[in-house]
Parts: structure tokens; C-alpha cells; sequence
């Protein structure tokens, strides 16, 4: 009943774990390093879109994570986990029938109230993961460390979706 939003999220969770597995690789400078045009650090991207993908996350099952969104302080390895818990929590809520018309009042600082579906805060999450996994793989070819494959077809051949 939710099988593709199971793969949209499961591939969500898998790129993030091969991008972290790159990152493990790096030093603490290169961690830390940036490029113009990117959200910031890729310690402080990968916690961003982490951070943000638990709140849109709670907001839509109501479940807290076991880990403070706004001190997340963590090495790769730690993300790994934290993007386990999330994909654990993502399934969890997929375990039942999503409606994604359910309504939500979301507050944006400069639009006041809006009322937003349920399908629009689950799509907001996934590409905001996609967006800051591409700007970290542009800090890592800056970097010259080669970014790893995470498109669909990729997924879907690395586990027998394909």
C-alpha cells in the first residue's frame, strides 16, 4: 500500500548512509571544509539536513527522536546511526496507510500560517536530503575525494529492488 514511498524513503536513507561512508574517510579539516555556494561544513550540512529531516519526521508521526535535533555534535560514524533511527522511524510510520492529505499548519517566519499536506512535508524532506547530499558531494570533489553513486538505479541494483 505504501511500497513506493518505502523505496523513496529507503534510497533516501541508503544515499545518506553511502555519503556517509565517504566521509569517514576524511580528515578534520576536510570535515570541516566548505566551498562557496554550499549550506556550509559538511559536518554542519550533514547535521542540517539530519536535524531537519527528524523535524519533518515529527511533525508527521508525532514521535520524538531519541537524540536532540538542535545539539546534534557527531563524527560520520554517529550520523550513521542517527540515519538508521530515522529510516527505522520512517518505516514505522509507512506501517500504516499514509494519508497525504492530511493536513498540518507549518509556520514559515516570513509567511505566517499555511496549511500544508501531509504528501508536501514528506516531499519536502526528501529533497531537502537530496539537495545537501549533492552540495557535500561538491565540497568532497573540491576536496578531490570522488563522491559515491546514490542515484535510484543505483539503489535499486545494491538491494535486488532491480
Amino acid at each position: 500500500m505504501n511500497d513506493g514511498l518505502i523505496d523513496l524513503l529507503k534510497h533516501n536513507a541508503w544515499a545518506s548512509r553511502r555519503l556517509l561512508t565517504v566521509c569517514t574517510t576524511l580528515t578534520p579539516a576536510q570535515w570541516n571544509a566548505t566551498v562557496y555556494g554550499t549550506y556550509g561544513t559538511i559536518f554542519e550540512t550533514m547535521r542540517h539536513y539530519l536535524s531537519s529531516e527528524a523535524g519533518y519526521l515529527r511533525r508527521l508521526s508525532g514521535e520524538e527522536p531519541s537524540w536532540d535535533i538542535e545539539a546534534l555534535d557527531a563524527t560520520p560514524a554517529d550520523f550513521a546511526t542517527r540515519i538508521d533511527e530515522l529510516d527505522a522511524r520512517w518505516m514505522r510510520l509507512l506501517s500504516t496507510p499514509f494519508d497525504a492529505e492530511r493536513i498540518f499548519v507549518v509556520r514559515w517566519k516570513d509567511f505566517g500560517a499555511r496549511d500544508v499536506p501531509a504528501g508536501v512535508i514528506l516531499a519536502q524532506a526528501v529533497h531537502h536530503a537530496n539537495e545537501h547530499r549533492s552540495q557535500v558531494a561538491t565540497i568532497l570533489t573540491q576536496l578531490e575525494v570522488t563522491p559515491p553513486e546514490w542515484g535510484l538505479w543505483d539503489y535499486a541494483e545494491d538491494t535486488d529492488r532491480a
